[in-house]
């Protein structure tokens, strides 16, 4: 009985939003086949499991499609170690415990950090020299 127990918890259960979004998935699946899972089909056709039940329960769906929406996946499977960007209020799996911006958000934020690092450092280079003239 514990283990069955233990299997339930470990299957996440969506929420109406969530669902939505895995729905949309769904169709990303190459053992989809307009409503109908390949994988399951034993000759009389079967309705793809995953496009009708709110808890994850496709291996398959978990493990290649689920991927194509990080935020998704951080939200059933991470719960506890995500965190919100910063900048998009969107949630991310972080790479370490320092990160404050999920990926997309990163590169853009780098950039601009080190172009305002830059002008600070041209300023200063510039009000030097001003001295050194008089």
């Amino acid at each position: 009985m514990p283990d069955k127990q233990k299997q339930r918890d470990l299957i996440p259960v969506m929420d109406y939003g969530q669902y939505r979004q895995a729905r949309k998935l769904v169709h990303e699946c190459c053992n989809y086949d307009s409503g109908q899972c390949i994988a399951l089909d034993a000759g009389d056709g079967c309705v793809c499991v995953q496009s009708i039940s709110r808890p994850l329960l496709c291996r398959w769906f978990r493990c290649a499609v689920l991927p194509l929406d990080r935020e998704l996946e951080a939200a059933l499977f991470h719960r506890l170690e995500r965190k919100k960007c910063s900048v998009c209020a969107r949630l991310f799996l972080p790479g370490s415990n320092r990160a404050k911006y999920c990926p997309d958000c990163a590169a853009r934020m780098k950039r601009k950090h080190a172009a305002e690092r830059k002008r600070k450092q041209r300023r200063i280079c510039h009000a030097l020299g001003t001295e050194k003239a008089l």
